[in-house]
């Protein structure tokens, strides 16, 4: 094909990336020829998702990071290019979410999802881009929401951030696209990940859940996605097929966002 989707020669690092997401979407990059290097935040991660890659066949190289933790992150970008080579492409996917009430919730629990949903990408990205600049290429993809657009209630805090990383996005895009340097974001709809799995069960009368039905109805598809629908999006984004795709938000939410729903009966 002219149109190049080959990750081959390729550096991923993808932070948060030893279970859900961010491991379909590792390994979606590997699968077309990138070479996977990811981040958790302890030991004990890190070796579940080496021994996930071993298993699907990929050889990953893990890192015990907090990527809030500055000196961290700069010491460990050091690491991975010395240890491996420099990273070609940066899937900011580590986050967290606190569902809870706005004014249930304290300022320190908001901080705490600003810092590793918003706080993280700036400084993980700020540590690649030099490098980036150097070498005159480089692909960042930060792992948005829905709650990017949409509001909805206990997630204040997810929604602000995830509404600010579409916004460093675009800025990034601004600052460093005149270096040959695309940052464009994915935004998930409800994938089926062991995370949302309350949600899906079935009540005691073989019922579905209220949010499961909620989010069946509100999706054209009609269903929960699947982790591995987010590789292909990914691989895009990471290849030379995307060069001319800046500053996009990419939503893979089986249609949410373009449906206003179903009308009542």
């Amino acid at each position: 094909m002219s149109v190049n989707f080959s990750l081959e020669g390729k550096i991923a690092f993808v932070t948060g990336a030893s279970y859900g997401i961010g491991f379909a979407i590792a390994s979606g990059m590997a699968k077309a020829g990138a070479k996977i290097v990811f981040n958790d935040i302890k030991q004990e991660l890190v070796d579940k998702g080496i021994a996930a890659y071993k298993e699907a066949g990929i050889d990953a190289t893990g890192y015990v990071c907090d990527v809030t933790d500055e000196d961290a992150v700069n010491a460990t970008v050091e690491k991975i290019t010395k240890e491996v080579g420099p990273i070609d492409i940066l899937v900011n996917n580590a986050g967290i979410i606190k569902r809870i009430p706005m004014c249930e919730m304290t300022a320190a629990e908001f901080r705490q999802v600003i810092d590793v949903d918003l706080n993280a990408p700036f400084i993980v990205s700020k540590a690649v881009i030099p490098s980036m600049i150097e070498r005159g290429h480089g692909k960042i993809i930060n792992i948005c929401s829905m709650m990017s657009e949409l509001g909805r209630e206990t997630v204040s805090a997810y929604a602000a951030a995830k509404g600010g990383l579409k916004m460093l996005t675009r800025n990034i895009c601004s600052e460093y696209g005149k270096y040959n340097i695309q940052c464009n974001g994915i935004g998930p709809g409800y994938i089926e990940t062991p995370q949302t799995a309350p949600l899906r069960e079935r009540q005691a009368d073989g019922s579905r859940h209220p949010f499961d039905a909620f989010i069946v109805a509100k999706t054209p598809a009609e269903r929960w996605l699947q982790p591995e629908e987010l590789a292909g999006p990914a691989v895009f984004l990471a290849s030379e097929a995307s060069n001319a795709v800046n500053g996009h938000i990419l939503y893979v939410d089986g249609g949410i966002l373009a449906y206003i729903g179903k009308q009542p009966q």
